[in-house]
């Protein structure tokens, strides 16, 4: 038979992309190589060991000391389906905030688990208030579960949660919180602000490529999913089953760990709290003040609210005469630079620029702006250029 598939046999080769999306972030060099390490059984001692050195780096980055402190197979999706499909079960009640596209997902899980749906909403790049949340429950008393995104990708808006925590705390609700954004740029403390579930991803702030979603459950959490009336629906993401294997002294077999994505993890992990946690978050707030000052001089307004606005994630609007998917296609093709869209109504309307992990660098934020100084110049939109390495320098020397 003849191949119709020749490219099926060409070698891949590097693109170089400086990657300034919603996710993936660029990749430490010590990650590349994790992932090229040669193979041990999931249940070799060696592959065992690295996953314990991984579970401790995952409770000091998420702020926890919970026992079941994991990476789930799969991305950040993955993660939240995990967190929804072991606690509920049909009838249900969950409240979901809505605020943008992954408050929406959460809603389409529960809907599919048949639990009884409570959707608040806020507009999009808004975030919600305790009292919000607090009216809430006080109209569905029945509610068991409050789900919330603590870093909304879609909008750029950085939620609070300590206050909604501890409200679902003396309340008796299992708190469930998305922190695939946030986990690793910014700040993150699952017990201090009474989180009964909180899971990420590892392709945003932790610059490891997509393919696990590190989550965390507290003892509440487990007893819920201990007192059960049905089994999970969903048997890969099973915690009751894959509890044993992580966390149980006979490492009972569940599924094949991702085994060189754990590598990959662990190398992550290491070289977050090598740099040190605060120096991280230091790090994306200067790049996040640095972008923003030079965007601001190019005439660019930020999306989400203020006071509430991500560092590794800046939603801009895009000015009136800037044709959005010509300017990002320009960035690519001439200067190997992503940014993201907006997502279903900002479609167009808005820029999402990822300053994630190792994407959090001066010279990606200088190298940008003046990537995108030039084009809107050639395009007409600009009368000179600079203004906005100027602002962006300004800031930095603020910064430090």
């Amino acid at each position: 038979m003849t191949n119709t598939a020749p490219s099926a046999y060409r070698p891949l080769r590097s693109t170089g992309r400086i990657l300034m999306g919603p996710g993936p972030s660029m990749v430490h060099p010590r990650v590349y190589e994790a992932l090229s390490r040669r193979l041990d059984g999931h249940l070799d001692p060696e592959f065992l060991q690295i996953m314990n050195e991984t579970q401790d780096m995952l409770r000091e980055v998420m702020g926890t000391r919970n026992r079941l402190t994991i990476s789930v197979s799969g991305t950040g999706s993955a993660g939240r389906e995990a967190a929804l499909v072991n606690l509920i079960e049909p009838d249900y009640e969950a409240l979901v905030c809505v605020k943008g596209v992954f408050g929406a997902r959460m809603c389409d899980i529960v809907e599919r688990l048949q639990g009884r749906l409570h959707r608040i909403e806020r507009p999009w790049g808004e975030v919600f208030t305790p009292d919000e949340v607090a009216d809430a429950l006080e109209r569905h008393p029945g509610v068991r579960v409050v789900a919330i995104v603590n870093a909304e990708t879609s909008t750029g808006a950085h939620q609070p949660v300590m206050e909604i925590g501890r409200l679902c705390r003396e309340k008796d609700k299992l708190l469930v919180v998305d922190a695939v954004t946030s986990l690793g740029g910014t700040e993150v403390l699952a017990d201090e602000w009474s989180i009964d579930v909180c899971y990420s991803g590892t392709q945003k702030c932790l610059s490891c490529p997509p393919g696990l979603a590190p989550i965390t459950f507290n003892e509440r959490a487990l007893e819920r999913i201990r007192l059960r009336k049905r089994k999970v629906s969903s048997w890969y993401l099973d915690m009751g089953m894959i509890e044993s294997y992580w966390t149980d002294g006979k490492r009972a077999y569940h599924h094949t760990a991702p085994i060189s994505m754990n590598y990959a993890l662990h190398q992550a992990l290491a070289v977050v709290l090598e740099e040190g946690l605060e120096a991280r978050y230091e790090r994306h707030r200067r790049c996040s003040r640095a972008l923003v000052a030079g965007l601001e001089a190019l005439g660019f307004r930020l999306f989400a609210q203020e006071g509430y606005r991500l560092p590794m994630l800046n939603a801009v609007w895009i000015p009136e005469g800037i044709d959005d998917a010509r300017t990002r296609k320009l960035l690519l093709e001439r200067h190997n630079i992503e940014i993201g869209g907006g997502l279903g109504p900002l479609a167009g309307k808005v820029w999402r620029i990822g300053l994630m992990g190792e994407s959090a660098k001066r010279e990606n934020v200088t190298g940008f702006l003046s990537a995108l100084e030039s084009l809107l110049y050639l395009a007409g939109a600009r009368k000179e250029i600079g203004a906005s390495l100027e602002a962006a320098a300004r800031a930095y020397g603020e910064a430090s």
